[in-house]
């Protein structure tokens, strides 16, 4: 399955195109970070870790999901 990163500090934004519905609960919620007429679409770095995970969490399908990014 295709999975696209979008890195940003502490966490990266991880969204899989197949599962997406198109519900737009991500461009609602934080329009600074997703605009579908952009590319790329997401853009992790307007906002923080935090708002991403509290807005990920509320993705209706799982397309989109975090992983919590640490030092190597």
């Amino acid at each position: 399955m295709e999975i696209h990163e979008y890195p940003n500090g502490s966490i990266t934004v991880l969204w899989q195109p197949q599962k997406c519905i198109h519900s737009a609960v991500c461009v609602k919620l934080l329009p600074k970070v997703y605009n579908p007429k952009d590319r790329p679409w997401i853009k992790a770095e307007n906002a923080s870790p935090q708002e991403l995970k509290n807005q990920i969490d509320q993705c209706p399908s799982g397309a989109l999901s975090y992983k919590f990014n640490t030092e190597q």
